[in-house]
């Protein structure tokens, strides 16, 4: 090439210059890291020197803090490329909710007494070595035991300070109201409405009542009574198959319609303050608990005492539950409380169902699924609601030769479900048992 082509291939490469060369992110990595960088007061051209007690840079750590710096800079190319996406979307829709969301909150409740509780991770059942039916923990929820019952689909129970609805599938709490029992009495569902004691003392009871989804409270209602409450009452609220709620007050047994609110009627007992409640399922019979000894027989289409016993070497007589055979009820305090079935009501043949309860667990029978179980601290039995007689019955485990507790089952679904507790192992929550076909009721 002569000096003219030399410069004349000068001016044409001026006009169309190389295209520039790539540079990786790993290049300007390993730039970052191997080049003299300069420091604060450090000459241009020169290393700064290592601080003393410092850690050096070699060139042999150059590659792997090459590696890091990938990292770094891929993660900001990448968090750029994010704003740069999220600048050119699609402006968002009225309110504020991008066009591509669909993430949703869990709804809360806006009334201060009743929340719905936010969605709640499942937790993995754990089975319960050697429990009754296949027994599996499925959470570990604090609940007070004999609270348990079940309606419109859920568990309901009494909390530490609340009333919950829990979720059969999951074992979490669905929603949640501020609540303290003054007395032991589990929860009163009658149509979407679940029924609680407020407040049991002096001469008037209040009830308050929830909606069965929401736990928001719907109605208070105050039931004067004649004389005062019985101090050792329990099972003072119950429901009759009209749906008419049944109020212990004092002297006397008041009616209240849960729809309008209002007392629609009063029975005078003839001996003694009322305690316990109980109504047949057929509607035609009150079961009423005196003090510690007596039981009383209502007829309640003649609104007369059809009987009156009383049951021997008994301290108490109280959670009274009524079936078709007659009623059943607990007696003991402490150490040692069991459960007892009376045909027809008649306390001279009141039998002993279960091995009942020590170490301060109570024995209280609960009406579920077409049965009458009764647990405990030896043994969770499922009885005829006709004649008292065992169905099935399984052998409690224990933990170190100290017992575990399985208390008043409900029946959801196919399973039934009770409070359960093992003290040795500071463990307590609400287990879940697939029955056998004799405790589904339809044999009894």
């Amino acid at each position: 090439m002569n000096t003219e082509e030399r410069q004349l291939a000068d001016v044409l490469h001026r006009i169309t210059p190389e295209p520039p060369r790539r540079v990786t992110v790993e290049q300007v990595a390993y730039r970052l890291v191997s080049e003299p960088r300069l420091g604060r007061g450090s000459r241009l051209g020169r290393e700064p020197r290592p601080r003393r007690g410092g850690l050096g840079l070699s060139r042999a750590w150059a590659p792997a803090m090459a590696a890091a710096a990938v990292v770094v800079i891929a993660g900001a190319s990448a968090g750029v490329a994010v704003l740069a996406s999220s600048h050119h979307n699609s402006p968002s829709p009225p309110g504020g909710a991008s066009a591509s969301s669909s993430v949703s909150s869990a709804p809360v409740s806006s009334s201060p007494s009743g929340t719905q509780s936010p969605a709640q991770q499942t937790t993995p059942a754990t089975a319960i070595v050697g429990g009754p039916w296949g027994a599996e923990l499925i959470d570990r929820q604090a609940f007070t035991q004999g609270s348990l019952v079940s309606g419109d689909g859920s568990l309901f129970a009494y909390g530490t300070g609340t009333l919950d609805r829990i979720d059969p599938v999951t074992g979490t709490i669905a929603a949640t109201a501020p609540y303290n029992a003054p007395l032991p009495n589990p929860p009163v569902i009658v149509g979407n409405t679940v029924w609680v004691v407020w407040s049991n003392s002096g001469g008037n009871v209040v009830l308050h009542g929830y909606n069965a989804q929401t736990l928001q409270q719907t109605a208070s209602v105050l039931v004067p009574t004649i004389g005062r409450v019985s101090s050792a009452a329990s099972n003072v609220l119950t429901a009759g198959p009209d749906g008419h709620l049944y109020v212990a007050a004092g002297v006397s047994v008041v009616t209240v319609d849960p729809a309008t609110g209002q007392l629609t009627g009063r029975i005078d007992l003839t001996v003694g303050t009322a305690s316990s409640v109980a109504v047949s399922p057929d509607g035609g019979t009150l079961y009423v608990g005196i003090g510690g000894f007596k039981l009383l027989v209502y007829n309640l289409a003649g609104n007369n005492v059809a009987d009156e016993s009383t049951l021997r070497d008994t301290t108490s007589l109280g959670n009274l539950v009524a079936t078709s055979g007659g009623v059943w009820g607990t007696t003991g305090v402490g150490m040692s409380e069991w459960t007892w079935f009376a045909p027809d009501g008649d306390l001279s043949r009141a039998v002993r169902i279960g091995e009942g309860a020590g170490a301060g667990f109570a024995s209280l029978p609960s009406y579920s699924g077409g049965v009458v179980w009764v647990g405990g601290s030896h043994t969770l039995s499922c009885a005829s609601p006709a004649d008292g007689r065992i169905l099935d019955t399984a052998t409690l485990p224990t933990d170190h030769q100290v017992v575990e507790y399985f208390s008043s089952p409900a029946v959801v679904g196919g399973h039934a479900y009770s409070f359960y507790q093992d003290n040795a192992a500071q463990l307590s929550g609400l287990a879940r048992m697939t029955p056998p076909p004799a405790c589904s009721g339809l044999s009894s």
